[in-house]
């Protein structure tokens, strides 16, 4: 997955305002404790940043 599409695919299932904040403060569990903007930065594929983000707010199977 690109970077773009991610981009896209979280401002579509949250909102702008509210995916920046997402990816800036929501700590995710399943990637070690990291935001979704420190494990991108860190290298971690944004297909597994997204599906994180996911279950973390309970996003249908579908949508992932």
């Amino acid at each position: 997955m690109r970077l773009t599409e991610f981009n896209e695919l979280v401002e579509n299932q949250f909102g702008p305002a509210r995916a920046q904040s997402l990816l800036l403060d929501h700590v995710l569990t399943g990637l070690g404790g990291r935001t979704a903007a420190q494990a991108i930065e860190d290298g971690v594929d944004p297909r597994d940043v997204w599906r994180a983000l996911c279950a973390d707010f309970d996003v249908p199977r579908d949508q992932w």
